[in-house]
Formats: C-alpha cells, sequence, structure tokens
C-alpha cells in the first residue's frame, strides 16, 4: 500500500506513541504499587527518562530525515529503514522477556517503564509536529 509522505510520519507517531502510552501506565501503576517512603525512585526515573531522552533524540532525528527523503508516495512499511524496524522488535522482545523473568522487582518496573514510556511518547510528538509542518 503507497501512502503520502505525511501519512509515514503518522504511521512513526502511532509506532511510538502507543507503545509509549502502554509502557507509562504500566510505571504508573507498578509507583502506585511501591510505598511513599521510596520516593528517591524518582530520581532514578529522571535519570532513565535523561538517557533515553538523548537516545531517542538522535533516533528521531535519523527517522525524521529517512522518511523526509522518501517519495512522495512509498509503501507503509519504508517509514523506518530495516535497522529501524528490528530495534522496535528488539525493543518489544526484550520487554516481554523483562515482564516473565521472575524475581525483578517492582521498583526496577516502576522507574525504568515511567522513564522510558514519557519519552517514548514525547519522540511521537515530534513525528507528529513533522507531519503537519
Amino acid at each position: 500500500m503507497m501512502i503520502k509522505t505525511t501519512y509515514h510520519y503518522l504511521v512513526a507517531t502511532l509506532i511510538w506513541a502507543i507503545p509509549g502510552y502502554i509502557i507509562t501506565m504500566k510505571g504508573i501503576l507498578a509507583y502506585s504499587q511501591i510505598p511513599f517512603s521510596k520516593w528517591w525512585l524518582f530520581a532514578i526515573t529522571l535519570c532513565v527518562s535523561y538517557g533515553f531522552y538523548n537516545i531517542f533524540s538522535k533516533v528521531v532525528d535519523r527517522y525524521i530525515t529517512h522518511i523526509s527523503s522518501l517519495p512522495q508516495k512509498s509503501p507503509f512499511w519504508q517509514t523506518f529503514p530495516l535497522k529501524g524496524w528490528l530495534l522496535i522488535l528488539f525493543m518489544m522482545m526484550l520487554g516481554f522477556t523483562l515482564r516473565f523473568i521472575q524475581g525483578i522487582p517492582i521498583e526496577f518496573f516502576a522507574s525504568f517503564y515511567s522513564g522510558l514510556g514519557p519519552m517514548l511518547l514525547f519522540s511521537a510528538t515530534r513525528f507528529l509536529k513533522r507531519a503537519y509542518i
């Protein structure tokens, strides 16, 4: 199916925003199960967020450059290069694997997911903004 360049940005937005929302909600749920005495986890969450912000900023810039170089109409799977699709697949598999490993404390999920999810959502807004500029 051939889609316009604008729709490539919208596809990228959805592919980053949907997991971002789900992961953010899981992080908030994990935080709700932790006693407030572990307030220091918020500092870890901020560090995780900062790390993912730096990583995702570079990745999104590369994907925006890739999408802007596509012809006016191209197949939807060209939204990301092959490495991009493989990265998405790897991240999904890593997420599924983490959930099935026994013994990982809820504090890890709270700080990791609460740092990762919002940064995915923020990155998705960059694709969305680009779609309408």
